[in-house]
């Protein structure tokens, strides 16, 4: 059975939307409070937040969405979006630090508290984000659970919302943008990203000879290789921002020669 059988199946619920309009809506109202209490808040995160929301909701509702039942190259499009360069926008935005100093004192010492509880370095563990993201694909399209969400509304939207939140996940595991009280080694997050990224492209390539359920060989070939081209251009932007985050935290500082301040090899001006 090929991929065009699932016209008459599930159309995209529109529930699936709601969550990033909320989001968008809380972290508008956290800049205004934000800006009135403290200095501006930079105009480029909020920039980045609302793109990355964007991308987020046209992956699940509209003519993407549609589209994506029926042809899985469009299907792989929204997978760009929704799992890999939305996670990567929203995390940019750094909505926890502003929302830790936008939320009461009390309330934002609740929120730290749970940042260093167990749960939360149990699930930002780059390993273990790799695992539920890339892992999370693995089942999804090698076995028929691809097939069987185009069926269920319910595995429709607890799959797609598992999409987001693992790439999400393992965004931040990666790079630090907002606090991270249990903060891993960059040798260790590269190491990890490293074996991901290659599981992710290997993937690509199982999909290019093995179709998942209900999809035609030819776009599953054109799904796969949108899959690794596509995933290279995100994942090179994580790689940049993770090597420029570690040149950072490890290039030499100032030093003093004879009571004035030097610059040491490899600072700039």
């Amino acid at each position: 059975m090929d991929n065009h059988s699932l016209h008459h199946h599930v159309s995209p619920p529109i529930i699936l939307i709601f969550p990033f309009i909320i989001a968008l809506i809380v972290y508008m109202v956290c800049v205004y409070v934000s800006n009135r209490r403290f200095k501006t808040w930079p105009l480029y995160r909020t920039g980045l937040w609302m793109i990355g929301i964007v991308c987020a909701s046209i992956s699940v509702y509209g003519p993407i969405a549609k589209m994506a039942h029926v042809d899985f190259t469009i299907h792989m499009v929204g997978h760009l979006l929704l799992g890999m360069l939305a996670p990567l926008l929203m995390a940019l935005g750094a909505p926890v630090s502003l929302l830790l100093r936008t939320l009461p004192v009390q309330t934002a010492r609740k929120l730290t508290s749970f940042l260093k509880s167990w749960p939360a370095r149990l699930y930002t563990d780059p390993l273990v984000a790799s695992f539920l993201n890339i892992g999370g694909l693995w089942i999804l399209y090698t076995t028929s659970l691809y097939h069987l969400m185009h069926q269920s509304v319910v595995l429709h939207v607890l799959i797609h919302l598992h999409v987001f939140i693992a790439g999400y996940l393992f965004t931040i595991s990666m790079i630090y943008i907002d606090p991270m009280p249990h903060q891993r080694s960059y040798i260790y997050r590269a190491i990890v990203l490293v074996f991901a990224l290659a599981a992710h492209g290997i993937l690509s390539k199982y999909i290019y000879a093995s179709p998942p359920l209900g999809v035609s060989q030819i776009e599953a070939e054109t799904g796969a290789m949108l899959m690794y081209y596509g995933g290279d251009i995100v994942d090179a932007i994580l790689i940049f921002i993770l090597c420029y985050q570690w040149f950072k935290a490890t290039r030499p500082r100032g030093v003093t020669m004879n009571g004035k301040s030097v610059l040491a090899l490899g600072d700039s001006k």
